[in-house]
């Protein structure tokens, strides 16, 4: 079996992070090992952590006391390099959500997203993707629907390739475009790794974004 995933939750409001708790607590292969009400302590709490007590998932929020979210991110990737942040924020400013992805986080959730989708996220942020809110999402694709593709190349990916890269930019998890298109979900992670690697990207926002590019899309 293999480990679980640690996740390390960095969030100031008190029932906020009961909630979390609650919605992480019967989750299969997902621990939450910390939480924290400011990235001061979660970072001071990383320094003098030992390597296998650092966490895989770092759940962050933007609007922290102190050091903001935004702040805390480059700071996260130094002092945990290996682990993947995921926003999870009520702000669904254009800004933030650009500012975010920018600093490196792997998704950005809203705190209206379900118990679900949060541990949906965490497994796929994990396994290398990327997680979007679905708002989120489409806002991203319709700043790069103002840009002119680059170039057309319609024959880099294939026809399923291309449905599945839409589906991706419309904020869908590998279990919902494996439903719509009647398909299995390894067949979707499959199709999923031949559209980083012919895009030359790592995750979802990357791929969707050199897609209106390229005029994949």
């Amino acid at each position: 079996m293999k480990p679980p995933i640690k996740v390390m939750l960095v969030e100031d409001h008190a029932g906020y992070r009961e909630v979390i708790t609650r919605a992480l607590a019967n989750a299969k292969q997902i621990e939450l090992i910390s939480q924290f009400g400011t990235a001061e302590f979660a970072l001071r709490e990383l320094m003098d952590c030992a390597p296998n007590q650092t966490p895989d998932i770092v759940l962050l929020d933007l609007n922290l006391p102190g050091t903001s979210g935004f702040e805390a991110i480059p700071w996260f990737r130094k002092y945990t390099p290996e682990a993947k942040i995921i926003i999870i924020t009520q702000s669904d400013k254009e800004a933030d959500v650009l500012s975010a992805i920018s600093l490196g986080a792997s998704g950005y959730l809203l705190k209206s997203s379900t118990a679900n989708q949060i541990k949906d996220s965490i497994q796929i942020v994990h396994e290398g993707g990327a997680s979007l809110d679905p708002r989120v999402a489409k806002y991203i694709i319709n700043i790069l629907q103002k840009h002119k593709p680059a170039d057309t190349s319609d024959k880099l990916l294939s026809n399923r390739e291309l449905e599945i890269l839409i589906l991706i930019g419309d904020g869908k998890v590998k279990k919902e475009i494996a439903d719509q298109l009647d398909i299995g979900v390894s067949t979707v992670a499959y199709h999923i790794k031949n559209i980083y690697e012919k895009l030359e990207v790592t995750n979802a926002p990357a791929a969707v974004s050199k897609g209106f590019k390229r005029g994949l899309i």
